[in-house]
Order: C-alpha cells, then sequence, then structure tokens
C-alpha cells in the first residue's frame, strides 16, 4: 500500500459530491447564485454599519464582526469548489488544504462565540435597559471580538498541526473542502487523538455556546413574564427575535452535519456533503437577509439608501 505524509510534495484531490459528480455543473450555479447573495448581503451590511454613525452601537458593531467571520467562511470555501465545478481542478496542495480548513473552521468557532456575545447583548437590552451603554462599552465590544477570535484560533490551530503526523493511505478526499473529518479518515495511523480533539472541539463550541446562550435566553424570559404591558412584552420578543432566527440558521445545520459524520454510518455521503456545505453557506447567506428584514435601523438605512440612487 502506498502511503504518503505532509512532507510529501503530491497534493490532496478533492473528489467534491460523491455519487453526483455529473450534477457538478448544476450545483456550481446554486453555489455561484449563494455566492453571489452572500457578499451583496453581508457587503451591505458591513457598509451601512462603516458609513452610518447611528448604527455604531454594541449590537451593530457585534453584527459587522458576523458579518466578516461569514465571508471568511465563504471566501475560503467557494471559489475552490467553483474551481472543482467548472475545470474539475480537483487538486489541492496539503498545506493550501490545512489552511483552507482553519479559515474555515476557525470562522465557524468565531461566529459561534459572537452569537453567544450577541445573546449578552440582547439580556442587557431587556433586563438592565437603563445601563446598556455603560455596560456594553465599545471598548467591551471589543474585548468580546478579541475573545471571539482568541477562541477560533487557539481551538483550531491544533487541527493542522495533529494531522501533520499522520501518514495517508490515500490523497483523495470524498469532499468538497478540506473537512477535518473527512481529512481524519484518509489517514493511515492511529487517528484517535484527531477525532477526540474533533468532538472537544465540537462539544465545547456547540455545547457550551448552545448552553450560555440558552442561559442568557432563560433570563430573558423571566424578565419578559414580568412584565405588564402586552406592547412591552412584544418590544421586548421583538428585540430578540433576529437573534433567535440566527441562532437557529446556524446551529441546526451544524448539529446535523456533525451527528451524521459520527453516528450516520447509513446515510449516504452525499448527504454527509451537503448537509456540509449547507452548513457553512446558508447562515452567511440568511443572517443579513434575517437582520435586514428584522431590524428596523437597517431596513430605514438600505430604503435611504436605494432613494438616492433613484434620485
Amino acid at each position: 500500500m502506498l502511503t504518503f505524509n505532509h512532507s510529501n510534495s503530491m497534493p490532496f484531490s478533492l473528489v467534491g459530491i460523491p455519487g453526483l459528480e455529473s450534477q457538478h455543473l448544476w450545483f456550481s450555479f446554486l453555489l455561484l447564485s449563494m455566492f453571489f447573495v452572500i457578499l451583496i448581503g453581508n457587503g451591505a451590511i458591513l457598509f451601512l454599519v462603516a458609513t452610518e454613525s447611528t448604527l455604531h452601537t454594541p449590537m451593530y458593531l457585534l453584527l459587522f464582526l458576523l458579518m466578516v467571520a461569514d465571508l471568511i467562511s465563504t471566501l475560503a470555501f467557494v471559489p475552490k469548489i467553483l474551481c472543482l465545478f467548472w475545470f474539475n481542478d480537483k487538486d489541492i496542495a496539503i498545506n493550501a488544504c490545512f489552511t483552507q480548513m482553519f479559515f474555515i473552521h476557525g470562522a465557524s468557532v468565531v461566529r459561534s462565540a459572537l452569537l453567544v456575545a450577541m445573546a449578552f447583548d440582547r439580556y442587557v437590552a431587556v433586563c438592565q435597559p437603563l445601563h446598556y451603554n455603560t455596560i456594553l462599552s465599545h471598548s467591551l465590544v471589543g474585548r468580546l471580538g478579541l475573545v471571539a477570535l482568541a477562541k477560533g484560533v487557539i481551538l483550531i490551530l491544533p487541527m493542522p498541526i495533529l494531522l501533520q503526523r499522520l501518514t495517508f493511505c490515500r490523497l483523495v478526499i470524498p469532499h468538497t473542502y478540506c473537512d477535518h473529518m473527512a481529512v481524519v479518515k484518509i489517514a493511515c495511523d492511529h487517528t484517535r487523538p484527531n477525532r477526540i480533539y474533533g468532538l472537544f472541539v465540537i462539544l465545547l463550541v456547540v455545547g457550551l455556546d448552545l448552553l450560555l446562550i440558552g442561559f442568557s435566553y432563560a433570563l430573558i424570559l423571566q424578565a419578559v413574564v414580568r412584565l405588564n404591558s402586552k406592547d412591552a412584552v412584544y418590544k421586548a420578543l421583538n428585540t430578540c427575535s433576529a437573534h433567535l432566527f440566527v441562532i437557529l440558521v446556524t446551529y441546526v445545520p451544524a448539529l446535523f452535519s456533525s451527528l451524521t459524520h459520527r453516528i450516520g454510518r447509513n446515510i449516504p455521503p452525499h448527504v454527509h456533503i451537503l448537509l456540509a456545505n449547507l452548513y457553512l453557506l446558508l447562515p452567511s447567506m440568511l443572517n443579513p437577509i434575517i437582520y435586514g428584514i428584522k431590524m428596523k435601523e437597517i431596513r430605514d438605512k438600505v430604503i435611504k439608501c436605494l432613494g438616492r440612487e433613484i434620485a
């Protein structure tokens, strides 16, 4: 059996969507459409928050950081898969593969950490409204952003480092990108440390972050049920609705993708791949749409900008 280590000059080869290779061209048009929606939607939110001083509030600054994480994840993933689908360019250098893995998974961890920070922001807005600007200062938002970034780097950097010690039985990755578990599965060596560490990261990121978000919303719900006015209850719930939708869009595909990788042995490979792709692209595509629809300030700014263009 041929074996290859990380220092070998031979590249990895991405399969794409196993069993659906004949449909790659059709999938590419869907991906390209989603890519343009992500670039336009996230770019518009970034532009509005950066240029409109009235949006320089903690909530929108955290949203700005979330959009940046979404764009990094998308840009690390989509260009290579489009090259694969359009030009059959399957090869990816081993170091480039590990770099792609770092940015895709790292951006996902940062996104999750930012959603926790945004849950804390909503808790303060509902439960401590008089002290909102005092508690959530711009410096605190900056520190929360740095903590999210540090969490992404510290948790994901060991993944490619641990992979570099492995010898690979084959260089064909049955996936559309360099997913950590997909690369681990083509190794010949004892991969238990890699699998354990991957599971540890998922439990820490999804498990702990969801626990913290749930705790924040339990406190919010406790405060809401004490309100006497129906208008106050509606306003409080509306304040949190966009964030709740984003949480569902982010974590539901993530949990399905993770579970099918580990316990879905009878699930066809292309289902694994499609779920993983949805996990990467769906939040990035829907987040700006959700916030654009639910947040009045953003709606008003968009209408104002469109009015200027028409005039």
